[in-house]
């Protein structure tokens, strides 16, 4: 089965004119500043990460217009349950640079109060569901969620992100299976950048890809180009319009590619090229969107300058704060987390702090 990758935005930044755009001047210059922040930000994030500053760190590197151009198609009402390279999506839907540092330091004025490590994010406002470790565990969440939708008659959808090493996992095709049999308004958007951590993906799976399997699963299913802001964000126009429309699920293979390591505690070196990567760099989304804008006389070497400048003054100066910002309190490890504290946690607690005062 070969199934077409959708794609309108060339390397050189010009637009297919089978294009028709549904997005406003505005709407794409924020998609592309929020593209930029969110590259600037995991930059930095891993510089901390290996001064010691904080113990972890994820990027988006080369994966951006996934996440920004998908958030950009849909609704506040929309849920959405990301992996840990969606940080796009908080920062399109409102999330401010220090609340996000303050969630990678793990502090006090983290949401979740540092029980999560860093790259785990989630606001219950902007209904994000906090991301989790484990591969796949989401899928089935997102499909769930999506039925409860349906039941209520309401006119919204659950979107779940996950890369190909996810269509590995059994949850993927249980979750996939129920939101398919149940006609569940669910969007699972697929991230294939080309590796799960050291795997390539011919190794992951016989078949030509991803989306095969949404077809199988009896699916509407799509395969569009990560790296095209504006192919990602049509195709989640549509899938949320067939959702909505009560035409069930849909399956979206986004082809991109993972320009970093898998996470600071990877060194990819020893299982891909450079000549590889060096090649993806040339497909980088956000480079492909300003050449885009550059073309329509949207942005310039000026404004390129400005919004560096703000971003790296915004995010020196929360990082400044954060690490001036408190631990959060150590009852805390026990609070937030079940509406009435259990006795034996409230013991262990106890336990705990006696220890804690003594030594």
């Amino acid at each position: 089965m070969q199934i077409p990758t959708i794609q309108y935005l060339s390397i050189d930044g010009e637009l297919s004119p089978q294009y028709h755009s549904t997005l406003s001047n505005d709407q794409i210059v924020k998609g592309y500043r929020d593209m930029v922040l969110t590259r600037y930000v995991d930059e930095r994030m891993i510089t901390l990460q290996r001064q010691g500053s904080i113990t972890f760190a994820m990027s988006a590197a080369g994966e951006e217009a996934c996440s920004v151009a998908s958030a950009a198609a849909l609704t506040l009402e929309d849920w959405m349950y990301p992996q840990y390279r969606e940080a796009g999506i908080m920062f399109w839907r409102g999330w401010t640079v220090p609340q996000y540092i303050h969630h990678m330091f793990g502090n006090r004025e983290d949401l979740i109060f540092g029980r999560q490590m860093p790259n785990h994010f989630g606001s219950k406002a902007l209904n994000v569901v906090t991301v989790s470790s484990p591969i796949g565990t989401k899928i089935p969440h997102a499909a769930g969620c999506a039925y409860a939708m349906k039941l209520q008659k309401e006119k919204t959808v659950a979107i779940c992100y996950f890369g190909e090493g996810a269509s590995s996992e059994g949850d993927f095709h249980a979750g996939l299976n129920f939101a398919a049999v149940r006609k569940a308004p669910a969007i699972f958007f697929c991230r294939n950048n080309g590796y799960a951590i050291s795997t390539p993906s011919f190794r992951q799976f016989a078949s030509e890809g991803v989306a095969d399997k949404g077809s199988g699963y009896g699916m509407k299913t799509f395969r569009v180009d990560g790296n095209d802001f504006f192919a990602v964000h049509e195709v989640v126009s549509q899938a949320r319009e067939h959702c909505v429309s009560g035409h069930g699920p849909v399956l979206i293979e986004a082809m991109t590619y993972r320009i970093g390591a898998h996470s600071t505690s990877d060194d990819p070196t020893l299982y891909r090229k450079d000549d590889e990567v060096k090649k993806w760099q040339t497909c980088c989304p956000i480079l492909r969107l300003r050449r885009y804008l550059e073309r329509q006389q949207l942005w310039d070497e000026k404004k390129e300058a400005l919004l560096i400048q703000e971003i790296n003054d915004s995010i020196t100066k929360a990082i400044a704060i954060a690490k001036e910002t408190e631990r959060p309190p150590l009852q805390y490890l026990i609070e937030h987390v079940y509406f009435e504290v259990p006795q034996s946690l409230k013991e262990q607690m106890a336990e705990i702090q006696e220890q804690t005062n003594h030594a």
